[in-house]
């Protein structure tokens, strides 16, 4: 913890915002930064009544808070890295580049789950679930909140984002709902074959060629294992609908994230297998088609 005068504070503030907007960068990420690192809130950063203050508690110093900035423009680093959290539904998640940055249209798969349930799939509200590909354990930490008769397995390939998925539920009082694995997909849940009652994943779906003409922020910074989903992207979502039915139990619910213009191929996927029924498609937000989910058939 430090200190910092309102008015020095309130000159960074104006000098980083015009920075950001000469590099095309939102402006709103500079009250972001100052919001997580000041613990500034909206309206006093919206009116600027901070800069009256004679002195401000911070976690960095004003000379950090600048290196970090500068990192921002300079290496198009993610602010939430810079940061080191990001808000995500209710919860105040730590990230690194380790892990995905957990999107908003990703809050929508809890929705569906919790609507899922409560038309006619009670039954699901209870048992095992798995989080395949968890990253930060966002989805892992909001099926535990939203399901507290269930337990979540949560599973992903690398240690070092499964540590950031650990650390953010025990920070939030969710570690003893949640079961942490290393491996791939279903790898480590060979004991639990036939009994899940859902499988929920934001996978890797960004086909191979398109990732660097994503935003730096993204292309640069954030884990390729969590976004290269091969030739045409659809290779991980392949693997969950075939290998899928064998850990479901049968109602069980399968769903997941994907990108933009998938939807009929990953549709006709389920479809072709045989073993999913109820086959639907979701918009997000912004009204892209954006989640496909099934449920085992009986």
């Amino acid at each position: 913890m430090g200190k910092i005068s309102g008015q020095d504070l309130w000159q960074w503030r104006s000098r980083a915002r015009e920075q950001a907007v000469a590099a095309a960068i939102s402006p709103d990420e500079v009250d972001w930064l100052l919001q997580e690192i000041a613990g500034l809130d909206r309206l006093a950063l919206r009116l600027s009544t901070f800069k009256n203050q004679p002195e401000l508690d911070v976690t960095r110093s004003l000379d950090e808070l600048d290196r970090l900035w500068q990192r921002r423009l300079e290496t198009r680093a993610p602010v939430q890295y810079l940061a080191g959290t990001t808000p995500w539904r209710q919860f105040l998640l730590a990230v690194s580049p380790a892990v995905l940055i957990p999107r908003p249209e990703t809050e929508c798969l809890i929705d569906l789950v919790v609507n899922a349930i409560a038309s006619g799939h009670s039954t699901l509200a209870e048992g095992h679930w798995a989080d395949l590909g968890t990253g930060s354990g966002a989805i892992a930490i909001a099926l535990a909140d939203a399901l507290p008769r269930a337990i979540i397995h949560a599973v992903d390939r690398s240690e070092a984002a499964l540590a950031i998925a650990r650390l953010n539920a025990q920070r939030l009082g969710l570690g003893d709902r949640i079961e942490f694995h290393l491996g791939s997909w279903f790898e480590p849940l060979a004991h639990f074959k036939g009994q899940l009652s859902g499988m929920v994943s934001n996978p890797p779906y960004i086909p191979h060629g398109l990732i660097p003409t994503l935003q730096p922020e993204v292309a640069q910074h954030e884990p390729h294992l969590a976004l290269d989903g091969g030739t045409d992207g659809l290779d991980a979502i392949r693997d969950l609908v075939a290998i899928a039915p064998t850990y479901l139990k049968p109602g069980g619910l399968w769903l997941i994230e994907m990108m933009a213009g998938q939807a009929d191929t990953v549709a006709d996927l389920l479809q072709q297998h045989g073993c999913y029924r109820d086959i639907s498609i979701h918009t997000d937000l912004a009204g892209i088609e954006r989640f496909a989910l099934a449920f085992r058939a009986v």
